[in-house]
């Protein structure tokens, strides 16, 4: 018993530092995100979309004094899209330029394959639109931006906005059209990635053709329309918004060819498009390195009085 008695006692120490350190860390991160964001509102865990039974949530952060509606960016986050959440930091240096950036969960790809996430995307773009008034939203000056699979599905907001098999949801009366897209190393045309890696046995190409799957919801050969239906390229047209895509020339998860497919594919089809190919740089295109040319791109579509 009294052995027992001893296990006990160190099993509930161990037990107690352990939530210890747990609020310790939490209480540290608070603190850090105050000292890194101190001009920054955060509003955590909206509602966005109620969908199988449970809800989608956003978080909207924004500047602390707002005296106008401010244009949006609608903040996707990647991770083969079977991974991740919107509590992911998304990037927020353009909130001191006068900007609203708004982060989504989506029904990831174990949960729900294809067309659940552009589904949900582009409801989070009308509940935007619904709730300007309420959160001072500009609804006209709406941008869409995302890294890896959340670039993906940032480009097909930017060229799916009219079509209507892509808007199931809620607040079915707005439109889900946005006003410019930021893709960064996003796969745009599915069914040529998937030959691309096919004949790889490389690991990366293995997780590539996984994700692609699940993201499918079964093989590629059974489900070849859902890959064109998935695939930003196939909706190209002359009223898509401009488009900004970052891809790094030695991306060795998304080939550098489906940022080039969909800049060309753009660009006959009249839209403004501008790709800027990373020298010496992989799948990971974001941070500072290139704030100027987004912070700028995003100035020019989205600030009131720009081009719609």
């Amino acid at each position: 018993m009294e052995i027992l008695s001893r296990r006990l006692l160190l099993a509930s120490l161990v037990i107690a530092v352990a939530i210890w350190g747990t609020r310790v860390a939490e209480s540290a991160e608070g603190r850090r995100r105050r000292m890194e964001f101190p001009d920054v509102n955060i509003v955590r865990d909206v509602v966005y979309k109620h969908v199988n039974g449970r809800d989608l949530r956003l978080d909207i952060y924004s500047p602390k004094s707002i005296t106008h509606p401010l244009p949006v960016l609608l903040w996707i986050f990647g991770n083969r899209w079977s991974r991740g959440s919107k509590n992911h930091p998304p990037p927020l240096y353009l909130i001191s330029r006068g900007y609203i950036v708004i982060s989504i969960d989506y029904r990831l790809s174990g949960e729900a394959p294809f067309p659940a996430a552009i589904e949900d995307c582009k409801a989070a773009v009308r509940w935007i639109r619904a709730n300007a008034a309420a959160y001072h939203f500009d609804p006209d000056h709406i941008g869409a931006w995302g890294h890896s699979a959340g670039g993906h599905l940032a480009a097909l907001v930017g060229t799916s906005g009219g079509v209507a098999e892509l808007d199931g949801g809620d607040n079915s009366s707005f439109s889900s059209r946005v006003q410019a897209v930021c893709d960064m190393s996003g796969p745009s045309d599915i069914l040529q990635f998937y030959e691309a890696v096919s004949n790889s046995n490389e690991r990366i190409a293995r997780i590539d053709r996984s994700s692609i799957e699940q993201f499918l919801g079964g093989s590629v050969e059974q489900n070849r329309a859902k890959a064109i239906a998935a695939s930003p390229t196939t909706y190209v047209s002359k009223d898509d918004p401009p488009f900004l895509i970052i891809h790094g020339e030695e991306d060795m998860t998304i080939p550098v060819s489906q940022s080039e497919v969909l800049a060309s594919k753009l660009k006959a089809a009249g839209v403004q498009v501008t790709l800027i190919m990373a020298e010496r740089r992989g799948h990971g295109v974001g941070g500072p390195r290139f704030a100027p040319e987004i912070t700028a791109f995003f100035d020019e579509h989205l600030k009131p009085g720009s081009a719609k």
